[in-house]
C-alpha cells in the first residue's frame, strides 16, 4: 500500500507519510501543499546540458525554490547529485542518488522504488528529524571517488554537507548563490562554519 505524500509548493519538500499543518522544512501552511499524484500532473522534470556527461535536472514550471540536481552519466552508470521534488516517470532512470545535504531530498523515495536505485547521504546528516521518512542505502563517513566521482565532506552549512566534483564540473548545490558579479554564501544556516569550511573546498579544489 502506497503511503500518502504531499509536496510542499512554496519550497518543493516533500512530506511521506503524513499531512502536517505546517511544512517542515520551510514552515508554510498546509493549504500550499498538493499530492504527489497532483504534483506529477501539474510539473515535469526538464533535462539541460551541462556538458557530453552532466545534465541539469528541474521541475518545469518551477517548484518553489527547489535547486537543481544533477544526473552524471559515466562508465555505464547513471548517478543523480540531489534529487528533483517533482516524481516524473518519464526520466531515464538513476542507478544511484547521492546527496549534498539532507534540505532537498525531493522525491527521493519514489525514485529509489521506480528505478530500485540506491540512496546515499553523509550519515550526520540522515540523523535530522527531517530524514526520517526517507530510505538510505548507504550513509557514508568519508570521502570516495566512484567511477570519476569525487565525494569531499565539508559540514558547513549543514553537519553532513558534501560536496562533489566530476572532471571539471563543481556540484555543491546551494552552498553559495550566483549574484552580480559573483558569488555570496548561503544566508541560511550557520554562517561561520558555512564560511570556515569553504576553506576546506578550496583546498580540495586546489588539489
Amino acid at each position: 500500500m502506497e503511503k500518502e505524500q504531499y509536496v510542499c509548493t512554496v519550497c518543493g519538500f516533500n512530506m511521506v507519510g503524513y499531512h502536517p499543518d505546517l511544512c517542515l522544512f520551510c514552515g508554510a501552511p498546509k493549504e500550499k501543499f498538493i499530492t504527489s499524484e497532483e504534483c506529477s500532473k501539474r510539473f515535469t522534470v526538464t533535462g539541460t546540458p551541462v556538458n557530453e556527461k552532466v545534465t541539469r535536472l528541474n521541475s518545469v514550471p518551477a517548484l518553489g525554490f527547489e535547486h537543481a540536481a544533477y544526473r552524471i552519466e559515466t562508465n555505464g552508470k547513471t548517478f543523480w547529485i540531489d534529487c528533483p521534488s517533482c516524481f516524473d516517470r518519464s526520466l531515464k532512470p538513476a542507478d544511484v542518488i547521492t546527496f549534498t545535504h539532507h534540505h532537498f531530498l525531493g522525491a527521493s523515495n519514489q525514485y529509489r522504488d521506480y528505478f530500485h536505485a540506491k540512496v546515499r547521504i553523509h550519515k550526520l546528516d540522515s540523523a535530522h528529524s527531517i530524514c526520517r521518512a526517507f530510505t538510505f542505502d548507504v550513509t557514508f563517513q568519508e570521502n570516495f571517488v566512484e567511477r570519476g566521482i569525487e565525494a569531499f565532506h565539508t559540514g558547513g552549512h549543514t553537519p553532513g554537507f558534501t560536496f562533489y566534483l566530476f572532471e571539471d564540473v563543481l556540484l555543491i548545490c546551494d552552498y553559495v548563490f550566483l549574484k552580480e558579479g559573483g558569488m555570496s554564501f548561503n544566508p541560511f544556516g550557520p554562517q561561520k562554519e558555512t564560511r570556515e569550511c569553504a576553506f576546506k573546498i578550496d583546498r580540495a579544489l586546489q588539489g
